[in-house]
């Protein structure tokens, strides 16, 4: 999930350079939200292995 995550990070870069700002702005707004379910699923896996 990290990986989608910088890969549309990359995207909205590339994007951005190209003056494209609706892909830039999608693609940064899936980075963002798959980056907040990623660490989400990593504090919740590590948590239930503590436990």
């Amino acid at each position: 999930m990290f990986r989608w995550a910088i890969i549309f990070a990359i995207i909205a870069l590339v994007a951005s350079l190209f003056g494209f700002s609706g892909v830039a702005g999608l693609s940064a707004n899936f980075a963002y939200v798959l980056l907040a379910v990623a660490v989400i699923l990593f504090i919740v896996g590590f948590v239930m292995r503590k436990v």
